[in-house]
């Protein structure tokens, strides 16, 4: 077998393992949507959603960008790795600590459209517990420990939280899904160190070297930025509309962009183990195999989005009906958002090389993006609301601005990419519109029904929605590497994969 074979067949068997866990996310995901829509309702949801937007976002700045850039550092030091991680482990302990300080001490940055009561000035606390678990997992994916991400955050952080949600409803419904969100990011953390520890033990003989510590951040900087930009078009609208709309209308389009949000994890499921896989090929020189797993990786993340994306969005009004009726309101939200997933996979793949091969291109061209995200977004607010329009469909503008910003970014991405590897990145292929068309078709035709057999729309016809579009597909655009993801699933104990050249000490 060919390195390229080689490398394609690793991707594979870490995107069965992750893809795993995204299905045991999915079923956990969902107890907590119908817990939050049902018992505590849109207005506490929305005041829940932005506090989380701004939490998640310290969070992701106090990494630094080691979710990626570890990684390479491990790559390229002549270190003990467990120093290294170590060292990652305070610099991120330090920047969380001074992240919770400020919003301490400035809590109405995470609720700018309702009052500061109760626990609320106590969530920024649990940043510290967020950026280690990512630190953790990321040292863990460096030795290409895949099991460990999937534990922590397909299993235990969403269904402790759907649990606690439902827990907490009986004692405290204004503070309840604070304390079930603390209380998940807290049995994730636990979940991640555990393993961290297994792997790399305790660091003897190592004490903190601030001056790397520092110089690891400054060239960190890049893929931080990366990091907060690629993670702040994907949340930057539900902050545009607390600022804008009432907590309810907050809470709607959080449940429509959690539901869309789903698709997103199949990208992130191949993030443990292309990362590595990519810097490896760098260090060889290899630049068309990376192009070719940039292809394969992006046209499996597509092909997986569009049919859950169809499955979604033709029967929007009953999905949304079942986390609430008062969230039917957000369906065209939804729509939009399931398409901007699909949009968006493409660029997001590019960007997991580009921030090794142009990481300050990358970074330039991620920024302009949000820029002109944020603005069209209160452009169109501002001009339907000029005209009058209701509420909801105003509501719908941070979505369209998303879908069009990714899209845009995309092709501008995957155009940089496919110039700097000489060789196409491209994951199109033409029988994914095919398989698209007959799924309208299909599920339109289950739309048509009267209300009465709505039930059907649901039951019946989303199976045959993803039925007709997968059948299309394997029939069609599926070659050998595409259907090596569907070889055997791997057991539990096959969750950490086989080396492929990255060293570990």
């Amino acid at each position: 077998m060919s390195e390229t074979a080689e490398d394609i067949a690793t991707l594979a068997k870490g995107g069965r393992t992750n893809v795993a866990g995204f299905i045991l996310r999915l079923a956990a995901r969902i107890p907590f949507l119908f817990i939050a829509g049902r018992l505590y309702g849109p207005d506490l949801v929305g005041r829940f959603a932005i506090a989380v937007v701004v939490v998640e976002l310290a969070a992701l700045v106090s990494t630094l960008g080691l979710k990626r850039g570890l990684a390479q550092a491990l790559a390229t030091t002549d270190r003990p790795h467990v120093h290294v991680v170590w060292d990652a482990l305070v610099l991120g302990g330090i920047l969380s600590l001074a992240a919770s300080t400020v919003l301490w001490i400035f809590p109405e940055v995470m609720y700018p459209n309702s009052y500061v009561t109760g626990l609320d000035r106590y969530l920024p606390l649990i940043i510290l517990a967020i950026a280690w678990s990512d630190i953790s997992l990321a040292a863990l994916a460096y030795r290409l420990n895949v099991r460990a991400a999937v534990t922590a955050r397909a299993v235990v952080e969403p269904w402790t939280i759907s649990i606690t949600a439902w827990i907490f409803s009986f004692i405290t419904t204004r503070d309840g899904l604070v304390l079930a969100y603390v209380s998940s990011m807290l049995a994730a953390l636990t979940a991640s160190l555990v393993p961290f520890l297994r792997s790399y033990g305790l660091p003897h003989g190592w004490s903190p070297h601030l001056r790397e510590l520092f110089a690891l951040a400054r060239r960190n900087a890049p893929l931080a930025g990366a990091d907060a930009l690629e993670w702040g078009t994907r949340n930057v609208d539900r902050f545009i509309l607390g600022v804008m709309f009432a907590p309810k209308i907050v809470g709607i389009y959080y449940m429509a962009q959690q539901v869309a949000s789903l698709p997103q994890k199949l990208k992130t499921s191949f993030d443990p183990i292309l990362g590595p896989v990519i810097t490896r090929n760098l260090a060889t020189g290899n630049r068309a195999a990376i192009a070719d797993q940039v292809r394969q990786v992006a046209f499996w993340i597509i092909a997986a989005q569009g049919c859950l994306a169809l499955m979604g969005s033709i029967p929007g009004e009953a999905v949304m009906g079942t986390v609430g009726p008062q969230f039917v309101a957000g369906t065209a939200a939804l729509a939009f958002l399931l398409t901007a997933e699909v949009l968006a996979s493409t660029g997001a793949v590019c960007e997991s090389a580009l921030v090794y091969v142009a990481r300050h291109r990358n970074l330039a061209i991620s920024a302009a993006m949000l820029l002109f995200q944020v603005v069209l977004s209160f452009a169109l607010i501002l001009t339907m609301r000029a005209l009058g329009w209701p509420v909801e469909y105003q509501a719908a503008g941070p979505a369209v601005a998303l879908m069009t910003s990714v899209a845009l970014t995309s092709v501008i991405k995957a155009r940089l990419l496919g110039h700097l590897l000489q060789a196409s990145v491209s994951p199109l292929r033409w029988p994914l519109l095919w398989a698209a068309a007959a799924a309208i078709v299909v599920g339109g035709a289950f739309a048509a029904l009267p209300h009465e057999y709505e039930w059907a729309e649901v039951i019946i016809g989303i199976p045959a929605i993803a039925a007709t579009y997968l059948f299309i597909l394997w029939r069609w655009a599926f070659g050998p590497d595409d259907r090596a993801l569907f070889s055997r699933m791997p057991r539990a104990d096959e969750a950490t994969l086989p080396h492929v050249g990255a060293a570990t000490r």
